[in-house]
């Protein structure tokens, strides 16, 4: 039986993701919770790996094979991470999990809607975040947020028509999965973000 609660956070680079990653953790740790923070692609020793391979700009593979590595990289960590912690009643929060494959593959790279759900179905079965937090904000300024201080990866270098296709298949995904999904304005000041999922993880406390 699974008894903690699994979050995930989306959205693309400088959108907050990191900074209220780290605001959750508080909240929950000061609610007497026990958190496990990860990450994908990663989040296991073979994860890290594909991770690498998948970031790596020398790295030319087919969509398919990049969604492939993805779905074979969660289900380890899913196997090794995810279901172990939620079945010892942890709260896991994930930086990024499937949302981010029909985002990125499907929106982003144009695989179809229907392979993916395919591998979702055969990865997860039916385990989903009990809540998924994606940051919202415009494609050119959250690259104007973004500092990369070092050579881009694999995805930091694509054009920014990629990462509004990307956005448009977060916004499409929160439309099906309202419930689970809750947008949050990211252009918003960090204090008024980190109040508005303040409230929101509020309401899951209080169904748990």
């Amino acid at each position: 039986m699974v008894c903690g609660k699994f979050i995930t956070l989306e959205g693309v680079d400088g959108a907050g993701k990191s900074t209220q990653l780290e605001h959750l953790v508080t909240l929950l740790r000061q609610n007497g919770l026990t958190v496990v923070v990860t990450r994908e692609p990663g989040g296991t020793v073979l994860g890290e790996r594909l991770r690498a391979l998948l970031l790596d700009q020398a790295s030319v593979m087919h969509p398919e094979t990049e969604a492939l590595l993805m779905f074979a990289a969660r289900r380890e960590h899913l196997d090794k991470v995810i279901i172990p912690a939620l079945h010892k009643g942890s709260w896991v929060i994930s930086d990024r999990f499937t949302d981010a494959s029909f985002a990125y593959q499907g929106s982003g790279r144009g695989l179809s809607s229907g392979k993916l759900a395919l591998l979702e179905q055969w990865v997860q079965n039916d385990l989903q975040p009990d809540l998924t937090l994606y940051f919202d904000v415009p494609v050119e300024l959250g690259r104007q947020r973004v500092n990369i201080s070092r050579a881009p990866d694999r995805f930091e270098q694509e054009q920014q028509v990629f990462f509004q296709r990307v956005r448009d298949g977060y916004l499409e995904r929160a439309k099906q999965y309202p419930k689970r999904i809750h947008v949050i304005d990211a252009r918003q000041t960090e204090n008024s973000v980190k109040q508005e999922v303040a409230g929101i993880l509020e309401l899951l406390l209080k169904r748990t």
